[in-house]
């Protein structure tokens, strides 16, 4: 899918394109490539110049190879942004080339984006663009607000896992935990801690794409300022992700240790009834000797006086462990 984004009126305005006609009729700032197809990659080719990398969206990149400038003025940038999917939380890597060489003061330079699927940051984008007239003035702007939105989006899945991890705590919390809703909850605790840790890995990314900006000397004062008070959001994400991590190892902690408490439960039980068994299983044994002399088992009463004793001999021990509160 071959989507172009023009401004007018200081608004971003999206065409669907179909044909090579039909790309020659804007002047976009924003090219966005979505799982493109070999015509589509050819359009861009004719129209703009541009070779679309083979690998521009492969993910055993080299990490040094993800941020360049070449010769002729072209910055590439490999970004992974978050899909918070609550059944499968996972990252699309997004190549981005900003094509600046052709510059006038009729052309404020495009930025065409590759992805294999679509972007909640980029869907963010293009809802603000269209209500907020001046939001973006350049290709280079656009680029900005995309990072910009991926802070906010990884900001707003947070404050969900925070939410997430709170029901988890009071279900802990309430005392009576199960084997069946403590393995519930471990579910539930290890999903947001994968979810936790995309995020870092997300937010780590945006930072160095941040910065290769910065250092390559291609925001103006204003884009520079904003650049900055990206990362200064970056950076209190850091703490957030933190503190997620400790809050996420206490419920785990909590959670085993309620299920070791009801393992420890049955275990209590069969000691205990080993215990109490045991003293009349010595006199069983005792009287099983068929000794020679043992007057009482040739009386009458003799067996019945051996089984009496067998089990006053077993209520004792458990009279003694319910008084000690054992039994509980």
């Amino acid at each position: 899918m071959l989507n172009i984004f023009s401004l007018a009126s200081g608004r971003l305005f999206q065409e669907e394109i179909e044909s090579l006609e039909e790309l020659s009729k804007f002047q976009p700032i924003w090219v966005d490539l979505e799982s493109p197809t070999l015509d589509e990659k050819r359009w861009i080719k004719q129209y703009y110049g541009l070779s679309i990398p083979e690998d521009a969206m492969d993910e055993d990149i080299e990490e040094s190879a993800r941020f360049y400038e070449e010769d002729n003025g072209e910055l590439h940038i490999r970004s992974d942004f978050l899909i918070a999917d609550e059944d499968s939380p996972r990252t699309v890597r997004v190549a981005f080339i900003l094509n600046q060489h052709n510059q006038d003061l009729n052309s404020k330079g495009v930025l065409f984006s590759i992805h294999d699927e679509d972007v909640p940051v980029f869907r963010l984008l293009r809802l603000r663009a269209r209500r907020a007239p001046g939001l973006i003035e350049d290709a280079k702007d656009v680029l900005l607000k995309l990072f910009d939105a991926d802070a906010e989006y990884s900001a707003d899945t947070l404050e969900n896992i925070y939410d997430q991890l709170e029901q988890a705590g009071k279900m802990v919390l309430s005392g009576d935990v199960t084997d069946a809703l403590a393995g519930e909850v471990l579910g539930d605790i290890a999903r947001q801690e994968d979810l936790n840790g995309r995020i870092r890995r997300n937010v780590m990314d945006t930072r160095r794409a941040v910065s290769f900006m910065m250092r390559a000397r291609m925001l103006n004062a204003d884009q520079f300022e904003e650049a900055r008070q990206i990362l200064r959001d970056i950076e209190s994400l850091d703490n957030h992700t933190a503190f997620l991590f400790d809050k996420i190892n206490f419920l785990m902690d909590a959670t085993v240790g309620f299920i070791n408490i009801n393992q420890n439960k049955i275990i209590k039980i069969f000691s205990v009834a080993s215990v109490a068994l045991l003293p009349p299983t010595l006199i069983a044994s005792i009287y099983g000797m068929n000794f020679q002399f043992m007057p009482e088992l040739s009386m009458s009463w003799g067996y019945p006086y051996a089984m009496l004793l067998m089990l006053c001999s077993a209520l004792v021990p458990m009279w003694y462990f319910r008084k000690r509160g054992w039994l509980k």
